[in-house]
């Protein structure tokens, strides 16, 4: 049985004290992680697959057999297996994945043509007696016809750290493309293909789910020793690097194997084309379709940058090789996806340059590599640990390489990928929480927002509060801390308390669990000449009657600012006097209402509130700026008020 929410999100209130995560060494608050001298050489090695698929083209399925290796590293004896056949997501329209609402995201492409995954053979050598598991398999829960999430009792209950060993053999059926797999003409990307056993706690308990449509996989470290036989003249890409090759008559053979990883996945196509390189010590291979030479040369060039960069930034990537692949435009729902050391792009060939797509889905699906593949957080459970983080460490990589022009940069035009995000989470930053499973979404659209660019946003205000060497060191230490570990929520809040403090932790807490706003607004500005006070007033024995007096070229003031929602996060303030004067005044984010004194040679003139637009979660900025009784018209203030808000409408237009 799954954690409790709830559970989590009190623990979760102490984010910033030693954490007792499923990361372990989140406790750890010394600096070991903040450089590669702390990464682990290996991940467990937990479940081991053995495995030969032949591909017939012509028919597009694969006939799988080999062996499954599985430990039981829990503390409890197991009972039951768990496997995930997700390739029944595409064998009718009773399945979880094509009965959940996405409107508003990706996945529009219908199945054309249905795809299955049949077991044919499971069965467990267990001392001298072989025991067929697949006869009493449990395809389905009661009431429900999905068939993704399979329970196989097992017939004695296996030991914590016993291991045990199975032979399987199975058909899959591949579907039309539809989001991550399938077929599309004499295309292949083969991808949820093989019986994957779901991943067993620390605790005893399986995180095992049906395949639904918002959300993605979960699964325990091992080695994948996988043989591949497709037709002569068919060109191959997949997880790992290639050990041996063969021709076998017709056929040709590619065996393939990568440790420290979580799945595998493979693509086939005889009309690939095909470039390689070595970039920051990896062997990168692009696999792309006729005529797409310029974008595979972007897609290339933005794995130059994205290698050494996630690399300094997130720990080096520990694999020898990096295929990308871009599908045929036909088949672009194969496109933008990630698995261990394999990606896939996506785009026409005709795309402007100045539009920046290409290099942004190359860059974040490269992320992935870290933000799932490394770290193999629960997917289901937290997406934003995944997609959230990953779309933050995707904008601030486009920014480093490409500048505020990230996205678009067009004569007159300019746009980055961060603006766009917040622009785009603004709109469901109330909707619901951006903490919660995928499938918990009511949309795609709320799911894509919240998940993607509204966790992104809440990183990049932090990393402009706080700093940006700051928050680098804090996100990786966290990578690094969790690298192979399956961290959960609290070990990346425990990261953040630690470098930024348990402010930062607890506005990153609040934000993602609880729906937290912000809205700092200037509420009114005041300045006057200085004056002294008149009255009656008794020195040396005498009183006197005082007049008030103007004291010359000095004034004082003030600007009242508010905040709104429950955010706490520092903030600057501008108070700007008639000569162009500027004094700042920092707030520590604390007070709901402050009032910041002014005192100079020239009357004030207005008051900004977060000038530099650091906290990108303010959900409002056309009150960040007021101009005190008197000042000029046309000020400064309302140029900046405007302009802020207009542009903010013109981005918004772009965001679905």
């Amino acid at each position: 049985m799954r954690r409790s929410h709830t559970s989590l999100a009190l623990l979760l209130l102490l984010a910033s004290a030693p954490s007792s995560s499923s990361a372990g060494a989140a406790g750890d608050t010394s600096t070991r992680y903040d450089t590669d001298a702390g990464l682990p050489a290996h991940a467990a090695n937990v479940v081991d697959y053995a495995l030969t698929a032949t591909l017939d083209p012509g028919a597009h399925t694969v006939h799988g057999e080999g062996t499954i290796r599985w430990t039981n590293t829990s503390s409890v004896p197991a009972r039951e297996l768990w496997f995930h056949l997700y390739l029944n997501a595409f064998k009718n329209e009773k399945s979880v994945f094509l009965r959940e609402p996405v409107g508003g995201f990706r996945g529009g492409q219908p199945v054309r043509d249905w795809g299955s995954i049949d077991v044919r053979k499971l069965e467990w050598r267990d001392g001298e007696r072989t025991v067929d598991l697949w006869a009493t398999a449990e395809l389905r829960r009661p009431g429900d016809d999905d068939e993704t999430d399979v329970r196989v009792p097992l017939p004695r209950p296996v030991a914590p750290g016993e291991s045990l060993s199975m032979s399987v053999v199975w058909d899959d059926k591949l579907p039309s493309v539809v989001e991550r797999t399938g077929y599309d003409g004499s295309f292949h990307m083969v991808a949820q293909w093989f019986p994957k056993i779901a991943r067993l706690e620390p605790a005893g308990n399986w995180a095992h789910f049906p395949f639904h449509h918002l959300a993605e996989f979960y699964a325990d470290f091992g080695t994948y020793d996988v043989t591949l036989r497709v037709p002569k003249g068919v060109i191959l890409g997949a997880t790992g690097p290639v050990v041996e090759r063969r021709d076998e008559g017709s056929e040709v053979v590619e065996r393939h194997v990568q440790a420290d990883v979580h799945d595998f996945a493979w693509t086939a196509w005889s009309d690939f084309s095909k470039r390689e390189e070595t970039i920051d010590g990896v062997r990168v291979a692009i696999l792309y379709p006729p005529h797409f030479e310029a974008e595979a040369e972007r897609e290339l060039a933005t794995i130059r940058f994205a290698l050494p960069y996630f690399g300094k930034t997130y720990g080096k990537y520990p694999y020898e090789v990096l295929t990308l692949m871009h599908p045929p435009e036909s088949a672009g729902e194969a496109g933008g996806m990630e698995y261990p050391t394999l990606i896939t792009t996506g785009g026409a060939w005709y795309g402007p340059p100045g539009i920046l797509g290409t290099e942004l889905v190359t860059i974040h699906e490269f992320g992935h590599q870290y933000f799932y593949g490394l770290l193999a957080s629960n997917e289901v459970e937290w997406p934003f640990l995944d997609e959230g983080m990953n779309s933050f460490a995707e904008q601030d990589a486009l920014r480093a390489w490409l500048g505020e022009s990230s996205l678009v940069k067009l004569p007159g035009i300019s746009v980055s990928d961060t603006a766009l995000q917040a622009v785009g989470a603004e709109r469901y930053a109330s909707s619901a929480r951006v903490a919660q499973p995928a499938y918990a979404f009511a949309t795609g659209a709320q799911y894509g927002r919240l998940v993607y660019s509204r966790t992104a946003t809440i990183f990049e205000t932090l990393r402009r509060v706080y700093g940006d060497g700051p928050l680098k060191q804090a996100l990786g230490r966290y990578a690094r801390r969790a690298r192979f570990e399956h961290p959960e929520p609290a070990d990346l809040l425990a990261a953040v308390g630690e470098v930024l403090g348990a402010g930062a932790a607890e506005a990153a807490r609040g934000a993602l669990f609880d729906k937290a706003t912000i809205d700092y607004e200037v509420t009114s500005v005041s300045s006057n000449p200085l004056q002294s006070a008149a009255g009656l007033f008794d020195a040396s024995g005498k009183r006197e009657s005082v007049a008030r007096s103007t004291t010359p070229s000095s004034y004082e003031g003030w600007a009242l600012i508010t905040r709104k929602g429950a955010l706490e996060l520092p903030v600057d303030v501008n108070l700007v006097a008639q000569d162009g004067t500027i004094s700042r005044t920092v707030l520590s984010g604390h007070e709901v209402s402050v009032r910041v004194p002014y005192a100079g040679s020239s009357p004030l003139a207005y008051a900004v509130v977060d000038p530099e637009r650091k906290i990108l979660l303010d959900g409002d900025t056309s009150n960040n700026a007021a101009a005190a009784a008197g000042a000029p018209r046309g000020s400064t203030a309302r140029t900046f008020e405007r302009a802020s808000y207009w542009a903010e409408l013109a981005l918004g237009a772009l965001v679905p």
